[in-house]
């Protein structure tokens, strides 16, 4: 699946659930940008599931948008029924723990490698803590490996639904992109309030200017 475009995955569930039926789930890798999407849902009408215990930072001035009681969705997922006309952010490594009786429609968050290994680097200087115990191209090979697992693992489960959504394209049109993220969520979202909310200013690690 390219990163330079936003698609969405084939999926043939049976019988469709009506849009109040699915759970809304944000995903993808660590600094993909899921923290970005998370606020453009919550200002187009649609609730975050979370509880405010991660505050915003340095990294995440708008905030994490995080629901603790997520990292233990193998233990107890019974929190996914307060998740119902909400939007909740999920880690791609935690997808799988999803339980496969329900639907889902899930914004999934790509974004180029070199930016996220860039961003998690930066974020581990600020915090103090070593930025060097894995290589930069052994990082990119894990996740790189588990990124094309996790799209086969969606695309073989008819009750994901997905939607890729790119983070760069994202920054150079917010509306359009949230056009994309309102149809497909056939929810009745404010895209102009989602757009408004994207700030530029936080494409730190851009590409085009980090070392080749």
């Amino acid at each position: 699946m390219s990163c330079h475009a936003t698609s969405t995955l084939p999926s043939h569930p049976t019988s469709l659930p009506q849009p109040g039926e699915y759970i809304t789930i944000v995903s993808g890798l660590p600094r993909s940008g899921t923290s970005m999407l998370m606020k453009m849902l919550a200002a187009g009408g649609l609730p975050p599931l979370t509880d405010g215990i991660r505050a915003a930072d340095a990294d995440n001035p708008g905030g994490y948008y995080e629901f603790e009681k997520v990292k233990q969705i193998e233990r107890d997922a019974t929190w996914l029924e307060s998740a119902k006309g909400k939007a909740v952010k999920v880690i791609s490594q935690l997808l799988d723990q999803l339980p496969p009786h329900k639907s889902y429609k899930i914004v999934f968050a790509l974004r180029k490698m070199d930016e996220i290994l860039a961003s998690q680097r930066a974020m581990l200087a600020r915090r103090g803590q070593p930025c060097d115990r894995v290589s930069d191209a052994a990082m990119a090979d894990a996740f790189g490996r588990h990124l094309s697992a996790v799209q086969q693992w969606l695309a073989e489960h008819q009750q994901m639904e997905v939607l890729y959504v790119n983070y760069a394209a994202v920054l150079s049109d917010p509306l359009a992109t949230s056009h994309e993220i309102k149809d497909f969520l056939a929810l009745p979202l404010d895209v102009r309030q989602m757009a408004s909310v994207v700030d530029e200013s936080l494409y730190r690690q851009r590409a085009s200017r980090l070392p080749h």
